[in-house]
């Protein structure tokens, strides 16, 4: 296969008048991905990124990102679309970086598959098809019913690592848990962090591991019985080894504002290579890591007018992608915006679940018995959690004071199980000044009660999804009852 997509590239280029290269076919008919770095023999490797700031491309195949570091350089051709590509002499595991227009310095690949510095240092030609996968009758995951884990690697063992959170899984399916959504890892700067300012949306954190690392402990939970679910964030770029505008500034938008960073571009002039860069993005993760779906992060600021919302465009090149097997797509919304989960025949964007945040609030000023900031409009009474069990949101376009509107969208005809409920996740507890989990803040009997409420049981929650936040199996341990599952 790898010497089959040489042939095709040597057939289909041709030199121009000035001895470089141009293509003359769409090399996305012979690479898996439009962008990035694929082997196409055992010591060659095609590269393409997207610069239509540049007039020239060189790849720079370096020992390392340093200053004195060993380094060839190759040029790359000009489509007409705005990309460059072509082939070099590099294997898996070689590094390198993109020169654009002759400049002195260089940068790593926006679709880099790995950072093994981090995101300042060097990229990584990684090779996907030595990890010998064992999940081939996998069938994965609907929501319906799940007990989701919401876990941090980083912080869920004292290696912070693929290979010590492996060693957990076990225990995690022992104790009930049935998916595990986990945050995200898009390698960001420095050396910890939630994942929420990621910047290489192909390379999974070096601080976790490696790729391989990270296959295994897919390949592993999925042997489990566990569904992994990823939490990506397609709001913005983070601010801190962001280097896409060296190579383009149509990325971003200032046409809408944006509580994260800058806007980015899927609806504006140049839109359509930032489109297929993120459609890109979830047809890899699941084809690449065997994901069992996603978690869109504050999808109220990925803005797009489009005919197709660019989530919806994401959730369904990912179905494609995983063939035969379920995916579970679930997004986070605060304004509630029901139509994501609506099927494309009204006007939705057909994905599974919304995270509710009105079940957790109620539960909040349940147990606290305060009711501020974003609670004020919430009393924790028994009717609250009634209605959020039949109708998913509490607020379906009634007047919310703390924001001075109206809050939520209509919910009529979306089944219960459609509506995620929790009590705590990463945002809640860090919005408390101190950190502060809710069972520090009420009575154990008090906290016990809304667990009840909280957890899939005969009857009329019987269908719902519960998501649980890292650590909540010592939450329980802590109260002195160790013989319950959860």
């Amino acid at each position: 296969m790898l010497q089959r997509k040489k042939e095709i590239i040597e057939t289909h280029s041709r030199d121009t008048a000035d001895g470089r290269k141009t293509c003359v076919t769409d090399p996305r008919e012979f690479r898996r991905y439009p962008i990035g770095a694929e082997l196409i023999g055992a010591n060659e490797t095609h590269f393409r990124v997207w610069a239509p700031k540049a007039t020239h491309v060189d790849v720079v195949l370096e020992e390392s990102a340093a200053k004195n570091a060993h380094r060839t350089f190759h040029p790359l051709q000009r489509e007409d679309s705005g990309y460059f590509s072509g082939p070099a002499e590099a294997r898996a595991g070689d590094c390198y970086r993109f020169r654009v227009n002759n400049a002195e310095h260089f940068h790593p690949d926006p679709a880099s598959r790995f950072q093994p510095d981090g995101p300042h240092g060097s990229s990584c030609i990684v090779d996907p098809a030595t990890f010998r996968w064992s999940d081939a009758e996998w069938p994965g995951k609907r929501l319906k019913g799940q007990i989701i884990y919401e876990l941090h690697v980083g912080t869920f063992t004292k290696e912070g690592t693929w290979r010590a959170a492996a060693e957990q899984l076990t225990e995690l399916a022992r104790i009930g848990i049935t998916v595990i959504e986990v945050m995200p890892i898009a390698d960001f700067p420095g050396n910890f962090g939630w994942g929420y300012d990621g910047v290489d949306f192909f390379a999974p954190t070096h601080l976790y591991g490696s790729p391989d690392d990270l296959r295994g402990f897919v390949n592993h939970a999925h042997s489990l019985g566990l569904g992994l679910i990823l939490d990506v964030v397609y709001n913005h770029f983070g601010p801190d080894g962001n280097y896409v505008r060296a190579f383009s500034d149509h990325y971003f938008t200032p046409r809408y504002e944006n509580d994260w960073g800058e806007s980015i571009n899927f609806d504006g002039p140049d839109s359509g290579p930032v489109r297929e860069f993120f459609i890109t993005n979830g047809r890899y993760w699941i084809e690449e890591f065997h994901f069992d779906g996603f978690r869109f992060d504050a999808t109220q600021n990925v803005c797009d007018k489009s005919d197709e919302y660019i989530i919806g465009a994401v959730g369904r090149a990912a179905r494609a992608a995983a063939g035969k097997r379920s995916l579970i797509l679930i997004a986070e919304n605060e304004p509630q915006e029901a139509k994501l989960v609506r099927p494309p025949s009204e006007g939705g964007d057909d994905l599974d679940g919304l995270l509710n945040d009105d079940f957790h609030h109620s539960a909040f000023v349940a147990l606290t018995g305060r009711n501020e900031a974003y609670c004020t409009d919430y009393s924790g009474s028994p009717q609250e959690f009634i209605s959020a069990a039949k109708y998913g949101y509490l607020y379906q376009g009634q007047p919310y004071s703390w924001q001075e509107s109206q809050r939520g969208t209509p919910t009529f005809g979306i089944p219960p199980e459609v509506f995620v409920t929790f009590i705590e996740n990463h945002d809640q507890i860090s919005n408390n000044p101190r950190g502060e989990r809710l069972r520090f803040q009420t009575s154990p009997a008090s906290a016990r009660a809304v667990d009840a409420n909280a957890f899939p049981r005969p009857g009329i929650w019987r269908k719902q999804s519960l998501r649980l936040f890292h650590g909540c199996r010592r939450q329980r341990y802590a109260r002195g009852d160790p013989q319950r599952p959860l």
